[in-house]
């Protein structure tokens, strides 16, 4: 299955850089010479530049043009900087990429894959240890996190699973319900006894606890999603095709290099589409069908 995948990837590899040379060769010019890539702050923004200081450097390498990563206080910062044309690549998470791609024109052209090489990741509930909290009846009454209202495992999944699911409405449900910022701090909150339970997911309490911030075993689990389709690496619309094919090739490439991908914790990048995110589409429509029906 590991050597199927390899190949697979590899030959993928191939096809886009031929198909970005021959582009690339044909019209430099239309190239910026620079670009910049919007990073959602999902542990924080100084925190997710220097996770991607690796592939930052690997981009402008290949491509041979400067590269600057950006970030923002919030995922709405970066959709916003790319609608007003302020980057050109962009890291989205599932579901601020499908406000992208209506608002900025943005266009996925790859997706993360987690370190065994699955195309997702599982939103998950979390409370602390010891808390007395073990499962979502016990959640009732306590205080409450989202983290960011365009994430994905921090907001959209969970407030399907409320309405849809729980029949609940979170601000009755729980004593408090507030905003934390980032997975990071939802993460970091409800070990310190901040927020007794929050949303996020399993990739980046992994992250933070192959950094040392936290133990997997300061934290209950208390529900987990279906999977959802991995991150979206993305374009924007406007930008010469070559250019598109060129920073997915170089995605692709970015796959052999070992160190750089346990620096991202990810297990690689795999080509994607629009498409791939018709799910996360479906879950906002049934959110909003859900929150008529109050």
């Amino acid at each position: 299955m590991l050597k199927k995948r390899f190949f697979m990837m590899l030959s993928m590899c191939v096809v886009f850089i031929m198909f970005a040379a021959t582009f690339a060769g044909a019209n430099p010019s239309d190239w910026p010479k620079k670009v910049r890539i919007g990073l959602i702050p999902t542990e924080g923004g100084a925190d997710i530049i220097a996770r991607f200081k690796p592939l930052i450097n690997h981009l402008e390498s290949v491509l041979g043009i400067e590269v600057e990563g950006k970030s923002a206080s919030d995922y709405a910062g970066i959709i916003t900087a790319m609608t007003h044309k302020h980057i050109e690549f962009a890291y989205f998470g599932p579901k601020s990429y499908t406000d992208a791609a209506n608002k900025a024109n943005a266009q996925a052209v790859a997706l993360e894959m987690g370190e065994s090489g699955q195309k997702g990741y599982y939103g998950v509930i979390i409370s602390k240890k010891g808390s007395g909290i073990k499962t979502l009846e016990q959640a009732k009454g306590h205080v409450f996190a989202f983290n960011d209202p365009n994430s994905t495992s921090g907001y959209l999944v969970p407030m399907v699973l409320f309405k849809r699911d729980l029949k609940v409405e979170p601000k009755q449900y729980f004593s408090h319900v507030k905003w934390s910022g980032s997975h990071g701090a939802s993460i970091l909150g409800v070990k310190h006894g901040t927020i007794e339970v929050a949303s996020t997911n399993d990739i980046d309490l992994r992250r933070m606890s192959e950094k040392g911030q936290v133990s997997m075993d300061d934290f209950n689990i208390l529900w987990t999603s279906d999977l959802i389709p991995g991150s979206p690496m993305c374009v924007r619309g406007d930008m010469p095709e070559s250019l598109k094919a060129a920073f997915c090739g170089a995605l692709m490439m970015f796959n052999s290099d070992k160190m750089g991908l346990q620096k991202l914790q990810i297990g690689g990048y795999v080509h994607c589409d629009d498409s791939t995110y018709d799910p996360i589409r479906y879950l906002k429509k049934l959110k909003a069908e859900l929150k008529g029906k109050k």
